[in-house]
């Protein structure tokens, strides 16, 4: 990702234990700093010669590149990463496309991807996501590369646990030996300051934890102060649970339409400063971080092919009201099915609803339109809990799914105006 140097670190191992900014006092070697965590063959991480634990550290979180990535971003963060100069770098899965069962492939796209994250200057950490560990064969190619697909280490008086949501590959879980790691990891460390916890699905906002692990693992924190980041939707979201921080976040290169931070659909970095007083976190937009010569990093990554439809696509704004009034932060999905490449595919095109009721559909880019074709149109109103629930619906059940929605609509090349009224 980025570069640039901080401290020039001495790393020293003892029994196969990495002691990072070790120093002498009182004539002997002080470990009590630094970076620890046991090294093995094959490690989930790229260095751990940087990265220099104090009272006070600092350190950068990456979201999801792929699903779709764009040309170029990723990459960039990298040199914009090493400008800013964090201890180290934390990811939170979805690292490259994956979705195959062929090794030369997966080979490959790794890498390309460690090309990106050995140009920084700090240590970088893996954390799996659905699109690297896919199945069986990218789970082997991913053991043999990185090691564990799930682990622990210290920072200073800090416990970070580096979570598999694919436990095993497919499964949006967590398994009985990753408990057991997170269990042992917690007792060894009692007197943690404070826990950082990196997965890539939010597991909590699917059924409530309930059957996944995720409740196992609050239920090991429970008397601990911790914060979580995840990925995977493509989309920041803030949680609290358990009075406690939860972050989904957007994207770093990842597929998106890029609509905004009221669409939470951004690319960025988290900037997290931990001291003594607890950690304090900083959204960064990636295109915000400049050098001192406003000159734009050069990569030559490539990104996968935006998706040509047939006929293109067309803008598509209009209202939707219920009872006489306009209905504000309501989701419109347009759903439809089209032949693509002799394959029948869906097709989707979303929205919500502003203040006054008003939509603009967005397909492949931010509010683009959708494709000139035939559409179900659903529309619901369910808002998001903190604590990962989400609240009942707010318009008449029928509207909510493609499957049982009254509403349809066609949409033609040109400019479309299409309104909605929701009837009892």
């Amino acid at each position: 990702m980025r570069k640039s140097s901080l401290f020039a670190a001495t790393a020293l191992s003892v029994a196969g234990l990495i002691w990072i900014s070790s120093s002498l006092v009182g004539g002997r070697l002080d470990n009590s700093q630094g970076i620890r965590m046991e090294k093995e063959e094959a490690n989930p991480f790229t260095r751990l010669d940087r990265a220099k634990s104090q009272a006070e550290f600092r350190f950068a979180v990456v979201s999801d590149r792929t699903g779709g990535h764009r040309p170029k971003i990723f990459s960039q963060t990298m040199e914009r990463i090493n400008q800013m100069q964090p201890d180290f770098v934390m990811s939170v899965g979805d690292l490259i496309e994956g979705y195959t069962e062929k090794p030369e492939v997966i080979d490959q796209q790794w890498r390309e991807f460690q090309s990106y994250v050995n140009t920084l200057e700090m240590p970088f950490f893996y954390v799996p996501g659905n699109h690297d560990i896919t199945n069986k064969t990218m789970m082997g190619e991913y053991r043999k590369r990185f090691g564990k697909a799930f682990y622990s280490f210290r920072v200073g008086s800090a416990l970070f646990l580096g979570l598999s949501s694919e436990d095993p590959p497919g499964s949006n879980a967590i398994g009985e030996d990753q408990l057991a790691m997170v269990r042992k990891a917690v007792e060894e460390s009692t007197g943690a300051s404070w826990t950082f916890v990196f997965l890539h699905k939010p597991l909590w906002a699917m059924d409530g934890g309930k059957n996944n692990g995720w409740l196992k693992v609050e239920e090991l924190l429970k008397d601990r102060k911790y914060t979580v980041f995840c990925g995977h939707e493509h989309r920041y979201q803030k949680f609290v649970r358990n009075g406690m921080n939860y972050y989904q976040l957007a994207t770093t290169g990842g597929g998106s339409r890029l609509r905004g931070v009221d669409y939470g659909e951004f690319d960025q970095i988290v900037w997290v400063t931990h001291s003594a007083k607890g950690p304090s976190l900083a959204n960064v937009l990636v295109d915000g971080i400049l050098p001192e010569d406003l000159h734009t990093p050069s990569s030559a990554e490539q990104g996968v092919p935006e998706p040509q439809v047939p006929g293109g696509i067309h803008p598509v704004s209009g209202t939707v009201t219920y009872k006489g009034k306009p209905v504000a932060n309501a989701e419109v999905l347009f759903h439809g099915k089209m032949i693509l490449n002799g394959r029948q595919r869906d097709v989707y095109a979303d929205s919500r609803t502003d203040g006054s009721g008003n939509y603009r559909l967005s397909t492949i880019k931010a509010f683009d339109g959708a494709p000139a074709m035939e559409f179900k149109v659903a529309i619901s109103k369910v808002e998001w809990n903190l604590d990962g629930g989400r609240s009942a619906n707010q318009l008449p059940a029928a509207y909510a799914k493609s499957a049982t929605t009254p509403l349809t609509a066609t949409v033609k090349p040109g400019e479309n105006r299409l309104d909605f009224i929701l009837q009892e």
